[in-house]
């Protein structure tokens, strides 16, 4: 019987979240300026999009900007919304080009206008579209959410309160939890991301600065995940 192809056997996670991070420090070894790296690093999501559905992955969630990002500096913040202010429009054409549905996640209320405006059309053209699902985390934290869903759970008046409730009212309610978190340049802890969605997230820390992420990378992040037990609380007969 013939042996089966390593990429046939592979066991792929369905939904991937990104902490995007070491945008700073791989311009800062560069000698260039923070912007450079957040260029740089937003071409890598673009080509991770298409990483991603090539290996077999249908969901992929990547973190953009958090509530904690607005207290860096105005420069860097005004930089930052303009980056993701042309990733927006340009995100339309390629959403269209590889079918891939896109979704912004977080509390879009602070953003201008204009941000947001691009951000509905973007998800209200791209709805209907059956390639990889593409979450971008924009003005996001785990706890704000988890807060705007109670909110809302009260608002409704809702009097049944359980796990599935909840999960309906968060930003991710229709998405399946994250089977694998990735971080990027050494550091290891999620920062406020998806605190309620990672109750069972395998995780995978590499010291790659996020601009320099490639497909390898991605493709050794899987190959961890293969090795893990997902036992979700559970265990194996005999087993503790």
């Amino acid at each position: 019987m013939p042996k089966k192809k390593e990429e046939e056997i592979r066991i792929v996670p369905q939904h991937v979240a990104i902490i995007l991070d070491g945008n700073g420090r791989w311009a800062k070894k560069r000698l260039l300026p923070r912007s450079a790296g957040h260029s740089a690093g937003a071409r890598t999501v673009e080509d991770c999009c298409e990483w991603a559905w090539d290996l077999g992955i249908k969901y992929l969630t990547v973190y953009a900007f958090s509530t904690e990002n607005w207290t860096r500096s105005e420069e860097e913040v005004g930089y930052l919304m303009n980056l993701l202010r042309e990733y927006m429009k340009n995100c339309l054409a390629r959403s269209r080009k590889n079918n891939m549905r896109v979704r912004v996640i977080g509390d879009k209320s602070r953003l201008d206008e204009d941000l947001r405006e691009s951000i509905s059309e973007l998800e209200r053209e791209s709805a209907s579209f059956t390639g990889l699902n593409f979450q971008v985390a924009i003005n996001y934290g785990g706890r704000d959410e988890i807060v705007r869903a109670v909110r809302r759970i009260v608002e409704d008046s809702v009097t049944l309160i359980d796990e599935k409730t909840i999960s309906s009212y968060i930003d991710t309610a229709d998405i399946p939890d994250p089977d694998l978190l990735i971080r990027t340049s050494g550091e290891q802890r999620i920062s406020n991301f998806m605190l309620w969605q990672m109750a069972y997230t395998e995780f995978y820390f590499t010291d790659v600065l996020w601009p320099d992420f490639s497909k390898k990378e991605l493709e050794k992040a899987i190959e961890y995940y293969g090795t893990r037990d997902r036992r979700f609380g559970g265990r194996k007969a005999g087993g503790n």
